[in-house]
């Protein structure tokens, strides 16, 4: 079961988070939280992680469809997108939001899931050299 969907970016980690922030901008979507995964599993076990981010990315419209359509859809919200770095490349993955459509009851969940997935891929697409 695919549940999300991936880019490789040659180059650095902090230019490419920053290049996700844009293009998720870009499609709408603003970034509700940040999770610096490798700083949490170095404070809180002393590992060690190449740098690894989860940005919870939310398009405000889309979001209002969703919650309106089924209210504990927020279940699922935001929309996370995965930065880690991987060698010398950055990975960028994105979750698939016609997860939603498969758990949701509601009909209108699929107009939703539809044009999130299409401005997620979008973001992704924009990344690729």
């Amino acid at each position: 079961m695919t549940y999300g969907s991936a880019v490789t970016v040659p180059g650095s980690f902090a230019t490419t988070l920053e290049a996700v922030r844009a293009a998720l901008a870009e499609q709408g979507f603003g970034v509700l939280t940040e999770i610096d995964v490798a700083a949490t599993m170095k404070a809180k076990l002393d590992v060690g992680l190449e740098p690894y981010v989860i940005l919870g990315a939310c398009n405000p419209p889309l979001a209002y469809r969703a919650i309106q359509a089924d209210a504990s859809i927020g279940l699922l919200l935001p929309c996370n997108v995965v930065v880690r770095q991987v060698g010398e490349e950055t990975v960028v993955e994105a979750i698939d939001p016609m997860m939603m459509v498969d758990l949701s009851e509601a009909p209108e969940m699929q107009a939703v899931a539809e044009e999130a997935a299409m401005r997620l891929g979008a973001a992704l697409a924009s990344l690729k050299p």
